[in-house]
């Protein structure tokens, strides 16, 4: 049966560079965001490609929460799942959440914010996913691994060799870079938010980022802050 992972992540963090590792197995398929229509055509929200989006994406969650979880015994051995976590509005269930290996990926939200600002003109707490990522912590339990994205970019093949030892899989070097470019499996939205990930060929190294925010981005980041704290606290550290 196939092993589906679930990884839910804010924006601006490197949750597509994630998704191209798993892609590049060749026992994995990846899934783009699939609540990204229901989210959009649900709150009203005028994202980039907003009508693209929903055009192109299914409407009804119910329809996309039973593609996730389903039984698919010849599917592949391994579905790589991105979410992110800001679409978790009160509206949608979260019954569903706890059949799938779930992950919870973390990035400081001073640094998501202020990347969040050059590509949208406001930013508001519920945009960035870390409250719905701290919820998400609270009803999966301790034992939903919570990873922070600095600490991974500095040593990406030791936390992706412990997430396939816990999903009991079989970790492979394909995972580390992969061919440039687009993918068909790219939601709509890649030419409005992928340029960095089209152009890489592997994980970056880490390096501190240029912080520079509003008054409205640091109403968010003090909002978020504790949040993210408590997430980094429980962090998995090797």
């Amino acid at each position: 049966m196939t092993i589906r992972l679930a990884c839910w992540s804010g924006p601006r963090n490197i949750s597509t560079a994630t998704m191209r590792a798993w892609e590049n197995r060749p026992d994995t398929e990846v899934v783009d965001e699939p609540l990204y229509a229901w989210y959009l055509a649900h709150t009203g929200l005028d994202h980039p490609g907003r009508e693209e989006v929903i055009a192109a994406g299914e409407t009804d969650w119910r329809r996309v929460v039973d593609s996730l979880t389903r039984p698919w015994p010849d599917g592949p051995a391994i579905q790589y799942q991105k979410h992110m976590a800001q679409h978790l509005v009160p509206a949608l269930p979260r019954d569903w959440i706890a059949s799938l290996h779930n992950m919870l990926l973390i990035r400081d939200p001073a640094e998501v914010v202020s990347s969040y600002l050059r590509s949208r003109a406001t930013v508001t707490a519920d945009d960035i996913g870390i409250l719905q990522q701290l919820e998400l912590q609270v009803l999966l339990g301790p034992s939903v691994p919570v990873i922070d994205s600095a600490d991974f970019l500095r040593a990406p093949e030791a936390y992706l060799r412990w997430l396939c030892s816990h999903l009991d899989v079989e970790f492979t070097d394909a995972m580390l870079s992969w061919p440039a470019g687009p993918r068909e499996s790219d939601g709509v939205w890649a030419p409005y938010w992928y340029d960095a990930v089209l152009r890489s060929t592997g994980f970056e190294p880490y390096r501190p980022r240029r912080v520079e925010l509003t008054p409205e981005g640091e109403s968010v980041v003090t909002e978020t802050r504790p949040a993210y704290e408590r997430l980094y606290d429980a962090r998995l550290v090797l």
